[in-house]
């Protein structure tokens, strides 16, 4: 191979200063991860369904949903996801990224519209519509996470590279704020116009029939944001890193970033010829050749993406538990269903504003500062420390006096979740696998992910129940109890800091560099100044 190989077109992306177009990616791509992040932590609603389908007449306690019902609600949209990172990935390298790109967006509106419209005649029959809908819904997202992330990180320069890929991701962050605010709001609209009693009530009465109306209109309002962007979204020139180095379409390439960039770029059709027979652009995924250059790599990606996943959406699916358990959240019996959702939504918000998005912000402005190694390791080390500091003296912060300090310790351990391995687990798979096996290595490496996550998703919703019966929600069976439960994700969350020793720094190399897919020199830095 030539020293000094690298494409005009190509340089010209990484040496570019941040312009308008950089910024309109970013939000194109990231309304994916807003409807994501909306439809898939929207699990304070599950309480809401309980009791309205399975509420049981002349109970002194209000109804829950059964452990499999519940368990289905969450995980089957992850389920779909990790299909979809799986069959889109690989996808968005034998076709292109742009011709899928349109298809997971419209299954998206169209699933979140159709899950508010879940139908039957009986409890059983609405919610395996419900779960059929989320199963598709969570296919089209499965299909952004690797698309949206080969997209950007092929659009951007090398120097803000991280951040953009990572201001993407934290649009994660916003969907889940959104999520609360929207029901917050609809809850308190429904509840100013029904004006149901409030407290001590028996569960029907405390149940007004307009409460059906909450849990559909939260979920239909997902599909708004992305929808807005389909537009914009079909209106993106394919990347130039699949035009050149995957289609090998040289003169598209160049015409399109000349477009974009707004210079003059040569097609340089024999390089691309070059590249193209290059016995290094030449072995697929499954080759011992493969293995040996990337392999370490792609068992980094994958392992710290399945364990932070197991910690991270086992937080976000039982803290609506948590905050009853520790009496921030009035008990369900004492409250009706209408201001049970406004109270859950009010603790999903606090925490999303002041841990959760913060923490995806704080990684958009130091990711090419710190670094991703830095960033990740950091971050699972805060979790592990966290988790552990609120777990074992798990009684103490029960009590009513140290509520607050509870409330601020799970708090960092989502901050340091953002700032860190989240956000990072999600970036440096866009960046260190070839053109042509970059989608589909980012799809398996989420997809290990959602793995993580489906465990998270139904092992801690029964293993965080407590063995006293007495103590257990309807239908539950024991498990080990929240406090091992929160012990057991800390020991997960140092597994992570341990994996992340194979995963590489990328920061501040071209992606071609990373990959070995080009050998750069002198020649780029001469580029770089005559630009």
């Amino acid at each position: 191979m030539v020293k000094g190989q690298q494409l005009e077109v190509l340089n010209a992306l990484d040496v570019a200063k941040t312009q308008w177009y950089h910024f309109t990616a970013i939000v194109i791509a990231g309304m994916g991860f807003f409807t994501d992040a909306y439809d898939l932590f929207c699990s304070l609603l599950t309480k809401l369904l309980g009791r309205i389908y399975y509420d049981v007449p002349g109970a002194s306690k209000p109804g829950a949903l059964p452990i499999n019902v519940s368990a289905a609600v969450s995980g089957v949209a992850l389920c779909g996801t990790l299909a979809g990172q799986l069959f889109f990935g690989w996808l968005g390298d034998k076709m292109g990224r742009k011709k899928v790109y349109g298809i997971t967006l419209v299954m998206m509106v169209a699933m979140s519209i159709a899950s508010g419209l879940s139908f039957g005649s009986t409890a059983k029959s609405v919610m395996t519509t419900l779960c059929f809908f989320r199963f598709w819904l969570g296919f089209g997202v499965g299909g952004d996470y690797p698309l949206s992330a080969t997209i950007m990180s092929e659009y951007a320069n090398k120097k803000t590279r991280g951040s953009f890929i990572a201001a993407v991701f934290a649009m994660q962050g916003m969907g889940i704020l959104a999520g609360g605010i929207v029901s917050l709001i609809v809850s308190s609209a429904f509840e100013a116009k029904f004006k149901p009693p409030p407290y001590k009530v028996n569960a029907v009465a405390s149940l007004p029939p307009e409460c059906d109306y909450i849990w559909r209109i939260v979920l239909m309002f997902g599909a708004i944001p992305a929808a807005t962007t389909y537009y914009w979204r079909m209106q993106m020139p394919e990347t130039a890193r699949y035009t050149a180095l995957v289609a090998k379409d040289a003169k598209q390439a160049a015409s399109d970033m000349s477009k974009v960039l707004k210079v003059q770029i040569d097609a340089e059709e024999e390089k691309v010829d070059k590249i193209a027979k290059s016995e290094r652009n030449q072995f697929g995924l499954f080759t011992k050749q493969f293995a040996r250059q990337y392999g370490l790599r792609l068992l980094g990606t994958t392992s710290t993406w399945f364990l932070l996943d197991i910690a991270f959406y086992s937080q976000n699916l039982f803290q609506k538990d948590l905050f009853t358990s520790i009496g921030w959240i009035p008990p369900a019996a004492d409250m009706n269903a209408i201001r049970e959702v406004y109270m859950v939504a009010r603790a999903q918000t606090l925490i999303a504003l002041c841990g959760t998005v913060p923490g995806y912000w704080f990684t958009v402005a130091f990711i090419d500062i710190i670094g991703r190694w830095w960033i990740q390791m950091m971050g699972f080390f805060f979790m592990t420390v966290f988790m552990f500091a609120i777990a074992f003296p798990y009684k103490y912060w029960q009590q009513k006096e140290n509520r607050i300090g509870f409330i601020i310790m799970y708090g960092l351990t989502f901050f340091f979740a953002n700032f860190g391995p989240n956000a990072t687990t999600f970036v440096v798979p866009a960046e260190v696998f070839p053109a042509r096996l970059r989608s589909t290595c980012h799809g398996i490496s989420a997809a290990t992910g959602k793995a993580g996550a489906i465990i998270g998703a139904f092992g801690f919703v029964y293993a965080s129940q407590e063995k006293d019966p007495a103590k257990r929600d309807h239908g539950y069976p024991a498990g080990i109890g929240k406090s091992k439960s929160l012990i057991v994700l800390g020991v997960i969350n140092f597994l992570g800091m341990v994996c992340t020793l194979m995963v590489p720094e990328s920061k501040g190399k071209s992606l071609e560099e990373l990959a070995g897919e080009v050998e750069i020199d002198e020649v780029d830095d001469e580029r770089k100044e005559s630009a």
